[in-house]
């Protein structure tokens, strides 16, 4: 295999908006790609050297955007499944509507060699620190027998130049794929410099790097055609879709669902709390999808809020606390990730279920939405314990947790507990089917997990049940073997030893009217290493989020507030 380069060039046409462009290619066509596994990288570029005082916004000679993809091999550019993403019964309505009104060129290039400056940082380790990377791309064609001239002068003086112009980064060569089978008049060798956005281009340094004799023998005796660009990163591709600001411009109302319906993004205009919303998936690396939700800033860099919900419920317990919580304008500079944990539908996934395998996938969601370290985890129940967990094992991943209504290790008898209430949904002979014939949880499981779950009080036929019904649904709508499996992760495990060392800030949250969970967790909090309190939320059991919004949102904002 070789190392090599997607190159693709891109020019709009006027037909097309700026929203939708960013939204398809940010949010759709990128993370297709850099989920392939031999896809390294992917970059957006815009230029710096278009005429923007041109009258016609559409130029194909000289395309605005490019996007670079280091990939493993040049050939794997050719074949499935790369080739099978660029079929119309593949792409979705959207992707063929926007590629309609947009002229684009692809280049594949194989690797040749590469110079670095000693402290240099790849452009996907710096994220908003990329922001002003300028990129200057020059393609050759040169004449025939004259490669070997070419490469003594790159490789015998003018890098060894342009490493002293002030602000240069790297400089890599490529030339056209071999497995495009060029002919020496046809190859292309392209150079791509990287330079920080404070630099000596055009500079005396970089004067010096161009005017040698050397470099006049090249452009007059051996370069046929020569084409300089000169662009500034724009966006960092990654595997999951994270663009809210596309999705944010007032006027733009995309909704977008993919043909496989993974994947939904949704105009801030198109819903009814106008945050724009992203939900789609991660693949984890033992292959399982984790579904997620992201919405609030459109800032790129926006702190990230994570909320991981319990065993036997869904994303929607957060509702109500989203729309309080983002109802504050000091919170509305976060952004926020929801998503299902395994058990909530039978994944396929063939390693038993632990609490540090839940962990890992939360840490993967941070991975693919190049998130280095979340402002704060929020979990309850066993999300509760997994964002305990999270502090322990990954305290450079997030700077704060609330842990609500969970445990510190397995109680005793949980094991059989758990063993009846699985018997207790297989034995439901009435429990439904979902469309693709799995079984669920069913009427008899959900209706016992509500009543332990909440208070009497909440039997109000009124505000207080609807919300519980709503969370009734979602135990019974759950799949009964993601159910089965994922419950495994409940029967042994131990975090106190582990707590006693603990660094992260924390704090614990518990209805009052859980059980002997207020009891229990008033130790977690004094057993906490780096120190934490416990708030018992009145009038709640086992979701306060659900249950008291209002209240919940006081606790989160207190909390995020102290640092």
């Amino acid at each position: 295999m070789a190392p090599g380069l997607l190159y693709v060039t891109m020019q709009p046409h006027a037909s097309l908006s700026a929203a939708q462009f960013h939204d398809w290619y940010n949010n759709e066509h990128g993370p297709l790609r850099l989920q392939l596994p031999f896809f390294r990288n992917g970059f957006r570029y815009r230029d710096t050297d278009g005429d923007a005082n041109s009258p016609s916004p559409y130029d194909s000679t000289k395309p605005e955007w490019l996007a670079l993809y280091d990939v493993d091999d040049a050939a794997d550019l050719t074949r499935p499944p790369y080739t099978t993403l660029r079929e119309q019964t593949v792409q979705s309505e959207r992707e063929i509507q926007t590629f309609n009104q947009v002229t684009m060129n692809r280049q594949f290039y194989d690797f040749v060699r590469e110079w670095t400056a000693a402290d240099y940082k790849h452009l996907e380790d710096l994220d908003a620190d990329a922001e002003g990377t300028v990129l200057v791309a020059v393609c050759f064609k040169i004449k025939p027998g004259t490669e070997a001239e070419l490469d003594r002068w790159y490789n015998e003086e003018h890098v060894e130049l342009l490493t002293k112009v002030p602000g240069w980064r790297r400089t890599r060569r490529f030339v056209t794929a071999s497995v495009l089978n060029p002919t020496p008049e046809t190859k292309e060798y392209l150079s791509l410099h990287e330079y920080a956005p404070q630099n000596g281009l055009g500079g005396p340094e970089f004067q010096a790097a161009v005017s040698t004799p050397f470099a006049k023998h090249i452009y007059e005796d051996v370069v046929v055609e020569r084409k300089r660009r000169v662009y500034q990163w724009f966006y960092t591709f990654g595997p999951a879709p994270r663009d809210l600001k596309s999705l944010s411009t007032p006027g733009y109302n995309g909704l977008f669902v993919s043909r496989d319906e993974k994947t939904r993004t949704y105009a801030a205009s198109q819903t009814p709390s106008l945050r724009s919303a992203i939900e789609s998936y991660v693949t984890t690396a033992d292959g399982v999808d984790i579904q997620y939700r992201l919405e609030g800033s459109k800032d790129p860099e926006a702190p990230l809020i994570v909320l991981i919900n319990s065993i036997l419920s869904d994303w929607g317990i957060w509702d109500e606390f989203l729309d309080l919580f983002f109802a504050s304008p000091q919170n509305l500079k976060y952004r926020v990730l929801r998503y299902r944990p395994r058990g909530r539908a039978d994944d396929g996934g063939q390693i038993p279920v632990t609490l540090d395998l839940l962990t890992q996938d939360a840490i993967a969601l941070l991975d693919a939405l190049r998130v280095r370290k979340a402002a704060a985890i929020i979990g309850v129940s066993l999300g509760g314990a997994t964002a305990l967990n999270a502090a322990l094992k990954y305290p450079s991943r997030l700077n704060a947790f609330i842990s609500c209504d969970t445990s510190s290790t397995t109680p005793p008898g949980a094991t059989e507990a758990w063993a009846e209430r699985i018997a207790l949904a297989e034995n439901d002979d009435s429990a439904p089917k979902d469309k693709t014939g799995a079984r669920l949880v069913g009427e008899k499981l959900a209706e016992a997990t509500v009543r332990r779950w909440f208070p009497p009080d909440n039997f109000d036929g009124g505000v207080r049940q609807a919300r519980v019904q709503k969370v009734k649904e979602y135990v019974r709508t759950n799949n009964l073997e993601g159910f089965k499996r994922s419950v495994v992760a409940l029967y042994d495990y131990d975090l106190r030893e582990a707590m006693k060392t603990a660094t992260v800030r924390g704090t614990f949250v518990v209805g009052s009217g859980d059980g002997v969970l207020p009891t229990s967790m008033k130790t977690m909090a004094a057993e906490y290493g780096a120190g934490a309190s416990l708030t018992v939320i009145d009038d709640a059991g086992h979701l306060p989020m659900t249950e008291q919004p209002s209240r919940f949102v006081e606790v989160v904002n207190d909390f995020l507030r102290s640092t």
